[in-house]
């Protein structure tokens, strides 16, 4: 479907070629500060037509508010948002059988499933399998992201750890997973956005890394192939307690939310398929006390989620992009009729979508950390409504106060005595 999160709904419209792409947000929280001034800095981030290494497609990708605020002032009423498409080119792919796009299936694309799911496609580049759809996405996390920030001091910072095979931190017998790695576990702390994008175009915060990467995508945009690569993300200051078990748990919904977009291919979180490699004795996460009396993990293998529920730990994750399919060489396949044939792709294409996804798998990380937020806020809201219990045993955690005014944690604590 088109629609996004339980609490904080995100619905996107929209394919790569129609007249605009955009979003409803339904679940935002009323009076908080919010204009286009808010939203636009990640839509220019993933916009097309940065550099020589991503599609030459020209778009403003500006972002307008219909609905949802007065006086830059959320109302708590749905949210629109649209971009208009100023640089469309249906023409490019055919249409009503006059050119080889119109009648090839592209390899790897997916041209031949929508035909075969829905009975039509669209002639005019992927429709909404294209990468233009996620621009709602994007603008609905401008609006998550503003409020994650300003309640909780939530940072979501993603940036490129591969393309192809060239790996920033690549894997070793002493580190099989970035869990292990020093230099990674220290980026994490600090790596910023800022950070992220004075290695632009390629967007991997490492000078060798980055030439090495973009050489490899040099390399493939002229021989008018394509590449592939990896994203990292990492989700600072979580509160402790989101996710849903048990089919909802948070790095669930992280995976659903990543291999939702585009070209998408693989998830991992923590130490990932690299912890397979190592006995639980070196990739359990010992509990110590921190400065402040605070219960933390020693280590962070677990990517700052046990048992489907954020411990407070950085969240991290790794999702993987394939090349992008659409390729401007010759290439052996069929047409829709079945026979046989060569066809050689036009239009505006990525020669690998790494670098602009940066921004996208932040936006997605942001949308599933806001709607699990707001679904534990509801369960913790609810819970300190309840009178005080008499004669039962738990261990508590303070939530606040009950309807009567009284302390939670007393509350539950006095059916102890």
């Amino acid at each position: 479907m088109s629609t996004f999160g339980h609490y904080f709904r995100v619905t996107t419209y929209g394919e790569s070629h129609c007249r605009s792409v955009g979003c409803i947000v339904d679940g935002v929280p009323p009076g908080m500060q919010l204009t286009e001034e808010d939203i636009q800095p990640q839509m220019t981030r993933r916009r097309p037509g940065q550099s020589a290494l991503t599609t030459p497609r020209n778009e403003k990708d500006k972002v307008e508010i219909q609905s949802g605020t007065e006086f830059g002032i959320t109302l708590g009423t749905p949210i629109a948002m649209i971009v208009r498409n100023e640089d469309q080119r249906p023409h490019d792919y055919g249409g009503g059988g006059k050119s080889d796009m119109d009648s090839f299936p592209r390899p790897s694309h997916a041209d031949f499933t929508y035909l075969e799911k829905y009975g039509v496609k669209a002639s005019s580049g992927g429709g909404r399998s294209s990468a233009r759809e996620t621009i709602g996405r994007v603008a609905a996390a401008g609006i998550a992201e503003k409020y994650l920030s300003l309640a909780h001091g939530i940072e979501i910072v993603a940036w490129v750890s591969s393309v192809g095979s060239e790996h920033q931190f690549p894997t070793t017998a002493e580190h099989p997973a970035y869990s292990t790695h020093p230099d990674f576990l220290k980026l994490i702390n600090t790596i910023t956005r800022k950070q992220v994008d004075t290695f632009a175009p390629v967007r991997c915060p490492d000078s060798d890394g980055a030439s090495r990467m973009t050489k490899a995508i040099e390399k493939f945009r002229d021989a008018h192939d394509s590449i592939g690569g990896t994203v990292t993300c990492v989700i600072r200051n979580c509160p402790i307690g989101l996710g849903e078990p048990c089919f909802d748990k948070l790095e669930a919904d992280l995976a659903h939310a990543m291999l939702s977009l585009p070209a998408t291919k693989g998830f991992e979180i923590g130490s990932g398929f690299g912890g397979c490699e190592v006995p639980g004795s070196t990739h359990n996460d010992p509990f110590v006390r921190n400065e402040q009396g605070k219960l933390v993990t020693k280590t962070n293998n677990s990517g700052g989620i046990q048992g489907g529920i954020s411990n407070g730990a950085h969240i991290y994750f790794r999702t993987a992009f394939k090349p992008p399919a659409t390729i401007g060489q010759q290439q052996q396949t069929a047409t829709y009729d079945g026979d046989n044939g060569v066809l050689e792709a036009k239009g505006r294409h990525d020669p690998c979508v790494v670098p602009r996804a940066v921004p996208i798998v932040e936006a997605m990380a942001a949308l599933v950390v806001m709607d699990a937020l707001m679904a534990q806020v509801a369960r913790e809201g609810v819970r300190a409504k309840l009178p005080m219990l008499k004669g039962v045993s738990l261990p508590v955690k303070d939530t606040g106060t009950n309807a009567s005014g009284q302390n939670v944690e007393e509350v539950l604590n006095g059916v102890k005595g």
